[in-house]
């Protein structure tokens, strides 16, 4: 990720969380020009009120932002505080206190102890750095991961860079703005102009974005733009600033897309398209009122393609707005499966089912009472939103520092809630104990930092509860660091070390096409019993060494397969980018080797899939291996959801 030209950013731990990085300052070298917006919500934080008031504006070159405490509904403390922040930040960066900018997140109602922040603003300009990942950490409040996002874009001859770190994940519902986000760009653009497009931007992400229908009294979205970038200035409407404001758009719907991933408790991302409604923002209005619907949400969790509760949510803010529209006429599709269209359309409930539990769920509503459009973005309501939610009130209390914490004393489920899990998470424990693991992680999994942390924390979870894993990636290299800056035991192999993967070349009429590729003829499984003996976890990259002395590529799945076999492993599971296995749209549950070999004698598989499936089939039968397990890498935590529950996530073969 590129960073604009002359902007630097610090993140430290300042006090007003127990543990985690607090506050974040976004500091350019150059005065900038700048825009905002902000919540609707008349509760507004101190830091929404005094910016709110000075924006857009010339001259602008930092913004320090705090999470912990919220700074709202304080008073007039709350003010005083925010005005003491730009003083004393002012005085550190040898700026005047109208160059700065605050926000805030975290719990409402307590008084922001301005001491604390204070006290570092010092370390926060020795830590200012081009890398903005300590920032973005510190402005989290129940987010999972720290959010980052930018653009590279080509204005009168010269690349200007957007740059945007973003928090989000609860009390998110629009109206303007839901989120606390800083925009940097080293565009040359005038202030009026720089809040036009960041208004237009908004309008077509941050506000079609809700989680949970709540809306934040701090919600803030600022873009900084300091000229570094030597753009011709944009001061006036024109092809620059169209491509701009584009661009913009772009960035903040990734931005709002990113949030709804990451709503509190989420484990899907929801899609709303609404067309043919009589004006854009009737659309809109439409397309919020689906992604926010309890039920509809509730649904999504569960994998129902319920799409009565769609259209129901359709009339009703139709009915209650006295829109000019019929949902007796619309076409609903879900997951691109047409399910209404004027009557309800016959479809394969198993089908759509299956592809209702991929962590992204579209789901499309075409009117036929206009031209309006629009897309709106939300999260399914899970068990743990609610968990997280409840939790979240009666859990703070007030530190005599002034900070909040939390009290971790208090139960979050009911006692026979948690002896039902525990009595079933325990049965698999006792079974698993000892047994050895090998995890495959496809390509297109554990793409996000959550999935890794996700993965690295089920990892860990098997390895207390008495399992052995062993894994093979593609990009090992990454997952060792995340191991072991966990406080994980991980080595990563090549598989030319030690000669742990001895290789040949592929035979093929097509020589130059397969010169490098081969396939595995041993593995050396004294070196992987040592290191599973001593307690690490072996990262295995899929590189081979051949008699010949030559390096060559070896297909990840095999490699599994056959380190698998040569260990003697239990269990042998394959993360990838599908539900499991899937006979076209039909998710697989659970079946026999011989079901498999019959499947795939009847051509049932293809691609990937298919290669999948045949070595699953040669442990099975030949490697000694007793389960394959084929999971979703796309959800989080679905490696202990398949293998720690009765029914599991994804598709069980067994001998």
């Amino acid at each position: 990720m590129k960073v604009p030209l002359g902007f630097s950013f610090s993140g430290i731990h300042a006090g007003l969380k127990p543990q985690r990085k607090d506050v974040a300052l976004v500091y350019s070298d150059t005065p900038c020009s700048a825009a905002g917006c902000f919540t609707a919500n008349k509760a507004r934080a101190a830091s929404v009120q005094d910016a709110e008031l000075r924006l857009p504006a010339s001259g602008i070159q930092a913004v320090l932002v705090n999470s912990g405490n919220a700074n709202a509904l304080t008073g007039p403390a709350g003010m005083l505080a925010v005005l003491t922040l730009r003083e004393a930040l002012g005085r550190t960066l040898r700026v005047p206190p109208s160059a700065v900018l605050t926000a805030s997140t975290g719990v409402i109602g307590h008084p922001l102890p301005v001491s604390k922040v204070v006290t570092v603003l010092g370390a926060l300009e020795e830590a200012l750095c081009s890398e903005p990942d300590a920032a973005a950490e510190a402005i989290m409040s129940t987010d999972t991961r720290a959010k980052q996002a930018w653009r590279l874009v080509r204005i009168g001859g010269r690349e200007v860079t957007l740059r945007a770190i973003f928090k989000g994940s609860g009390m998110m519902h629009p109206s303007l703005a839901t989120v606390i986000a800083v925009i940097t760009t080293d565009c040359a653009i005038h202030p009026g102009v720089l809040a036009t497009a960041l208004r237009e931007a908004v309008s077509t992400s941050f506000n079609s974005l809700t989680v949970d229908g709540d809306m934040s009294p701090n919600d803030t979205v600022y873009a900084l733009a300091n000229g570094r970038a030597g753009n011709p200035f944009i001061s006036d409407p024109g092809p620059e600033l169209k491509v701009f404001t584009a661009t913009l758009s772009d960035l903040c719907q990734e931005m709002a897309r990113e949030i709804a991933s990451d709503g509190e408790g989420a484990t899907k991302l929801l899609q709303v398209e609404v067309t043919g409604a009589p004006v854009h923002s009737i659309a809109q209005d439409l397309a919020r009122a689906v992604a926010g619907s309890t039920l509809v949400k509730a649904a999504v969790f569960g994998a129902d393609p319920n799409w009565g509760r769609v259209l129901a949510t359709v009339g009703a803010r139709a009915g209650t707005r006295g829109y000019a529209v019929d949902p007796y006429s619309a076409h609903v599709r879900i997951q691109g499966i047409s399910v209404y269209q004027g009557e309800p359309r016959p479809y394969d409930p198993v089908r759509l089912k299956a592809r209702m539990r991929e962590p992204e769920i579209r789901v499309e509503v075409h009117l036929t009472g206009g031209e309006g459009s629009s897309v709106a973005w939300g999260c399914d309501l899970s068990y743990d939103s609610v968990r997280l939610n409840s939790d979240h009130g009666s859990l703070i209390e007030s530190r005599p520092d002034g900070g909040a914490g939390k009290d971790e004393r208090l139960a979050r489920y009911g006692p026979a809630f948690k002896t039902t899990l525990l009595v079933e998470s325990l049965s698999y424990i006792s079974r698993f104990r000892g047994k050895r693991c090998v995890i495959h992680c496809g390509g297109a999994t554990l793409v996000k930092e959550s999935l890794k942390q996700a993965f690295c924390r089920d990892i860990e979870l098997l390895r207390s509860a008495g399992l052995r894993p062993l894994i093979v990636h593609v990009g090992g290299a990454e997952l060792v660091t995340l191991f072991n800056n966990l406080g994980d035991r991980a080595v990563g192999l090549s598989g030319k070390d030690g000669a742990l993967l001895r290789a040949r070349r592929i035979p093929s009429d097509d020589e130059h096409s397969k010169e490098h590729v081969g396939e595995v003829t041993r593995v050396n499984s004294e070196l992987l019993e040592m290191l599973l003996g001593q307690g690490y976890v072996p990262i295995i990259s899929p590189v081979g060494l051949g008699e010949d002395g030559q390096t060559y590529e070896l297909g990840s799945e095999a490699v599994a397969a056959e380190v698998a076999s040569a260990i003697k492993a239990h269990k042998l599971i394959y993360l990838h980018d599908a539900p499991g296995i899937l006979r076209g749209e039909e998710l697989l549950s659970e079946f026999t080797a011989s079901q498999l070999e019959a499947h795939l004698a009847a051509g049932a598989f293809a691609g990937g899939m298919r290669t999948r499936a045949r070595m699953a089939l040669k442990t099975l039968c030949g490697g000694g291996v007793e389960r394959v397990h084929f999971i979703d890498g796309r959800v989080p935590h679905s490696l202990i959801a398949e293998l720690f529950t009765d029914k599991g996530v994804g598709t069980l073969v067994t001998r």
